[in-house]
């Protein structure tokens, strides 16, 4: 039987599967890493709170730097954890980690903000 592209329905899962890159992780592995990109998240989160404390101070650049690092870390985590997953497992930790990814981004600006 062909498909609308032309090519018999078993050749084009066989090419689409071949194009694939990245293929499913272990239920156990995936939940490690999730475990571990959480607690990257609370640190840094714990770093922003803590440059937020020192905004008046002269530790400020300091603290704000250590925040700054905590999370490029915990991105470029989720940025490589997202990367070596298949497309199902991808949409699965953008689902349950991308607002908390977006909610870095918007902290670290705020912090940005307090020290300009």
């Amino acid at each position: 039987m062909l498909n609308l592209t032309g090519c018999h329905r078993g050749a084009f899962s066989r090419v689409h599967r071949a194009m694939r890159p990245f293929s499913a992780i272990s239920k156990e592995s995936y939940e490690s890493q999730v475990d571990a990109l959480n607690e990257k998240f609370a640190e840094a989160r714990d770093e922003i709170e803590y440059a937020q404390e020192d905004a008046e101070t002269t530790y400020f650049n300091e603290s704000a730097e250590t925040a700054r690092t905590a999370v490029n870390e915990v991105l470029k985590a989720y940025t490589e954890l997202g990367e070596s997953l298949a497309e199902d497992q991808r949409g699965k930790l953008q689902r349950s980690m991308g607002l908390k990814m977006e909610q870095l981004k918007a902290e670290i600006a705020q912090l940005d903000h307090l020290h300009a």
